[in-house]
């Protein structure tokens, strides 16, 4: 057998394995795989499959191809082929991709990617998701294409669910998807699954965008992965940085991100070969898998007060370092796998993130330890769900970690977490606005801090005193709330602590990327900042003014429905640039409603008749820009 037949062999059976939810290889170890192969024999009809062959369920066509995606590992690459162009990034979801027929605003049908051209029927089980909505209000016939996946908290009960049934209980939230879905009885484990949605095909609906698509997804009701616009590099660079963050913290598992050019044109003029579209592209960090041994489990108190399990294990060579330490992930994950000290454990580190724990290799006998007292305060701790909460918000670490965020937000150079905590420790800074009463006296009273070092840790806090709103809120900690979250906030006009007090739920929502749970979040947790915010302002914090600007629609609120004659986010760019805030839906507080088709079937354009919002052209908002 030639060394590409043992390749090609080698993928099919990789192949088979992960979509019947039993990987024995790493996603790393089967890109080498398909890289290798490809330096062979690119044109091996191996590298053409998508998916791999259905076991079970009646086989459906998809009336277009659902393809693979094409990859990159290296940052220099993404650039060249992005090119300068607008393009839409969301995360790649490690899941199942999925399909669902519409018609006539009813979800008809369900399918796996299967191969590609042929995809499983999973009616059935897709109708016992909740995130999955069943009807519509499109009546015209849709396709929507999304992916399958399974939250962090779901996947342990799913776990406990399987035991109490009896049946094999898969080894990670990696490959309970596959394993679900390809069930033939339980269907109702099913229940705990979720679906986000990424795609749209209709002959009806015509956008021009892909943001287009995602604002008629959103429209219909289907959950989201979160969704961005890029119009230079360096905001897919901070993308990159918060997709890193969310594969260490968030709730569900992503391996990266994927890239569509926004103008659908291309899509079409650079159309797709047999194995990928040419118009997306996937960036994922390359990343090693290693096994080794639990030497203890510490638990670290966050800012948010969650009880966080790391441990410590037996020094490991991984992505070319040395690692000593791993992340559990939460109280639910060390109860589930029972992780204690001796376990032998798989772990990974992808793209410089911080190493964290996938599988129980070989579990050693005794009872887990978990912690019944916070490490910090010792005060009683509550368990809610996959974690365990030091609901006492005095807690030291949570002070600590609340105001070493700050520091590192806000750019306080030399200013450590080991000399902030002897900071806390000798009772020099208690909250977040004691950092601008220090003196040199004080500073001097540290150890090892000297005359020279004294003086510029204090300019370097003064240096501070003069910031932007953007940076202030993102250094508060609020929840959800992240640079690029708080710079919308300030782009869409609440741009002083004027404007923000006065910031509604209602406010909050018809800004672009803030759903409804999240904006309650936000705003609750902005609304306990205000005594913080207050005394920093006493204390001489200056925030720069926003620009003062002479235009007619500087402070007006607009929303834009329809197809434009220019990309959509070059109009918002320039309306931003002229002080208006940019809204996603029609609210009693929107002044136009820009569109140029006056006589649309739009229920945007239903509610500004509804609430007399005045309607106005392009032509008509060019010579309000003039004037």
């Amino acid at each position: 057998m030639s060394k590409v037949q043992k390749l090609e062999n080698l993928i099919l059976k990789h192949k088979a394995l992960y979509y019947q939810g039993r990987p024995e290889i790493t996603d790393q170890e089967y890109d080498n795989l398909e890289e290798e192969l490809k330096g062979l024999d690119p044109e091996s009809y191996t590298l053409g499959l998508v998916g791999t062959s259905i076991k079970s369920g009646s086989k459906i066509r998809h009336s277009t191809k659902m393809l693979s995606l094409d990859k990159t590992y290296s940052l220099e690459d993404l650039k060249k082929w992005i090119d300068e162009r607008s393009v839409v990034s969301t995360p790649k979801i490690d899941g199942m991709s999925g399909s669902l027929i519409y018609k006539d605003g009813q979800l008809l049908m369900a399918k796996t990617r299967g191969d590609g051209s042929y995809g499983e029927d999973i009616t059935e089980k897709v109708a016992w998701m909740t995130s999955v909505p069943k009807t519509i209000k499109e009546k015209s016939d849709l396709e929507i294409r999304g992916e399958i996946f399974c939250l962090q908290e779901n996947f342990i009960i799913i776990k406990k669910e399987m035991e109490k049934l009896g049946l094999e209980v898969p080894s990670s939230q990696r490959n309970i998807v596959a394993g679900l879905i390809s069930r033939k009885e339980n269907i109702p484990l099913c229940k705990h699954l979720s679906f986000k949605a990424f795609e749209i095909l209709s002959d009806s609906l015509t956008p021009k965008l892909e943001s287009e698509k995602i604002a008629i997804l959103k429209k219909l009701n289907f959950d989201l992965p979160k969704f961005e616009v890029h119009e230079n590099f360096e905001t897919v660079e901070k993308e990159i940085l918060w997709v890193r963050d969310f594969m260490e913290t968030g709730d569900y598992l992503v391996d990266g991100l994927v890239f569509s050019f926004n103008d659908l044109a291309l899509h079409t003029s650079l159309g797709e070969t047999s194995h990928h579209p040419r118009y997306k592209m996937a960036f994922k960090f390359q990343g090693e898998v290693k096994k080794t041994f639990i030497k203890e489990v510490n638990w670290n108190v966050s800012r948010n007060g969650v009880l966080t399990p790391v441990a410590k294990i037996e020094p490991t060579e991984l992505s070319g370092a040395t690692i000593s330490n791993v992340t559990l992930h939460n109280y639910g994950v060390v109860k589930e796998f029972k992780l204690k000290e001796g376990d032998q454990i798989e772990i990974t580190r992808s793209g410089e993130v911080i190493p964290k724990f996938l599988a129980v290799i070989k579990s050693r006998k005794g009872e887990i330890q978990l912690p019944n007292k916070c490490p910090s305060c010792k005060g009683k701790v509550e368990i809610k769900d996959i974690r365990i909460i030091c609901p006492n918000k005095e807690c030291p670490s949570q002070v600590k970690e609340g105001i070493l965020n700050f520091i590192q937000k806000i750019n306080i150079d030399d200013l450590s977490s080991k000399r902030l905590e002897e900071m806390i420790k000798s009772g020099l800074v208690k909250k977040i606005p004691d950092l601008y009463k220090l003196s040199f006296e004080d500073l001097m009273k540290l150890e090892k801090t000297k005359e020279k070092m004294a003086t510029k840790l204090l300019s370097n806090i003064n240096k501070t005193k003069k910031t932007d709103l953007t940076t202030l809120l993102s250094s508060l900690g609020l929840s959800g709330g992240a640079y690029n979250k708080c710079e919308k906030i300030v782009l869409a006009g609440f741009n002083t602590l004027e404007k923000l007090k006065k910031m509604t739920h209602e406010d909050l929502c018809a800004i672009e990327g803030f759903a409804e749970k999240s904006s309650t979040e936000l705003l609750n947790s902005l609304n306990s900042k205000w005594d913080i915010l207050d005394e920093l302002i006493s204390l001489g914090l200056e925030l720069e003014s926003p620009k003062e600007l002479k235009s007619k629609m500087a402070g007006k609120t607009i929303c834009i429905t329809g197809t434009l004659s220019e990309k959509r986010n070059v109009i918002e760019d320039r309306l931003r640039k002229e002080g208006a805030k940019i809204v996603n839906a029609v609210t009693k507080k929107t002044n136009y409603l820009l569109t140029n088709d006056p006589n649309a079937n739009s229920s945007k354009l239903k509610k500004a008749h509804q609430l007399g919002t005045t309607v106005i052209c392009e032509d008509e908002l060019k010579n309000l820009i003039k004037e």
